[in-house]
């Protein structure tokens, strides 16, 4: 489980549409990722949703009467766009967005809004005709043009049996949304290249040599950086990952071809990180038919490929102004002695260690541990994450070396 959204307040306003039911697996969502959750209701959202099961899920009370004031200190409709970090509109439909739109306050949901500083993310939700009409095409533009993120709807089947676009996006969708609106943009200005994935060596047109690498880490890290305001380059070996939004994507397929990207643009990034576990080897002869079972010999003579992280290093010796570098250490036994031999044989600014002989982390999973050792010394032993959350420790790590 990923914390990235600890101690966040998130305010959620329901609309009156069939899709407020999927609102109180939102609220769980968010409160198991440790944000504090606050409900308002519109009367419509009432009739689909009771205000009851939303204050069960989010632990608080629900708010949908524009004139109800407990204490006359806090008015709800300042106090509620005040407190809190993002306001997410879901769902939000024709009605609402069109009073937005227009700047009607004529109820809780929208008066809160309008008088927020709060960062605002709405999902619209209805039926296909409502949302490609001309008025609701207009009044999204200028809900745009406020400086609201919109959440297209995703295409599906509606309630009234349709097909088509108007179905309330789905949770990972808003999720990242929710993450990207919330995360510092302390990385703005900041080039940044990340390495990520296998490598594939080939021996014949059928084999090769790689290793068990996902990407998943590399991505993480480039998604972490272009989130936080870097332009972001990712150099990937071969995967079946979709590439971050956003992000240049390079894709390579041997260390040869990692080698030339890497190298090739070095001197015009601020940060490099190696995520990739590059194949230290390759065939020392690539045959271009299949070789046969019965081929004689069975010793495969292998050549080593250039180490792109040492090469950096060395260039980094002799320049004045050179990126920061990151690698990673992937060991299985005397992991922190390993990590930091390595860090100061290649020169690196900091490394993360892997530990590879956990079943629970590493390799095709979601999850890592890692210890982080920076160049002067310091260690930051980091417990079971997210790879998401992973990544931006170690971009917090990469800033407190500038």
């Amino acid at each position: 489980m990923s914390f990235l959204l600890t101690e966040k307040r998130i305010l959620l306003g329901i609309s009156g549409g069939i899709a407020a039911y999927k609102t109180a697996d939102w609220t769980r969502n968010l409160r198991r990722e440790g944000a504090e959750v606050k409900v308002m209701m519109s009367r419509a959202a009432e009739r689909f949703i009771t205000p009851l099961t939303m204050a069960a899920l989010s632990g608080h009370k629900v708010y949908s009467d524009i004139f109800a004031v407990d204490d006359a200190e806090r008015i709800p409709h300042i106090s509620l766009g005040r407190e809190c970090d993002l306001i997410l509109l879901a769902p939000a439909t024709a009605n609402t967005i069109a009073r937005l739109a227009h700047g009607l306050a004529d109820d809780l949901v929208t008066a809160v809004v309008l008088a927020a500083k709060a960062k605002v993310l709405i999902c619209p939700a209805m039926n296909s005709a409502m949302y490609q009409h001309p008025a609701t095409k207009a009044n999204l533009a200028q809900l745009i043009q406020f400086g609201y993120k919109v959440v297209p709807p995703k295409c599906g089947e509606l309630a009234c049996g349709d097909q088509g676009p108007g179905h309330l996006v789905e949770w990972e969708t808003v999720r990242q949304e929710i993450i990207t609106a919330l995360t510092p943009q302390d990385l703005q200005g900041k080039k940044v290249l990340v390495t990520a994935g296998p490598t594939w060596e080939a021996l014949d047109p059928i084999r090769l040599l790689t290793s068990r690498a996902s990407g998943k880490m590399g991505y993480a890290l480039a998604t972490a950086a272009k989130r936080r305001g870097a332009e972001v380059t990712l150099v990937s070996g071969p995967g079946n990952i979709a590439s971050p939004a956003g992000v240049e994507v390079i894709p390579v397929v041997s260390a040869g071809q990692m080698h030339e990207a890497v190298l090739s643009r070095a001197e015009k990034m601020d940060v490099i990180i190696k995520a990739a576990a590059v194949s230290d080897y390759r065939p020392a002869h690539y045959y271009p038919h299949k070789i046969k079972k019965d081929a004689s010999g069975a010793a495969l003579p292998l050549t080593a490929n250039p180490d792109i992280l040492r090469e950096l290093g060395e260039r980094k010796k002799e320049a004045r102004c050179f990126p920061l570098l990151i690698g990673f250490a992937a060991e299985s036994d005397n992991h922190l002695e390993e990590g930091q031999r390595k860090l100061r044989a290649k020169n690196l600014d900091l490394i993360a260690i892997n530990d590879i002989s956990a079943d629970d982390a590493g390799f095709a999973v979601d999850n890592n541990r890692v210890t982080l050792v920076d160049r002067n010394g310091a260690v930051e032993e980091l417990p079971l994450l997210s790879k998401e959350e992973v990544a931006h420790r170690i971009l917090n790590a990469v800033l407190r070396l500038n």
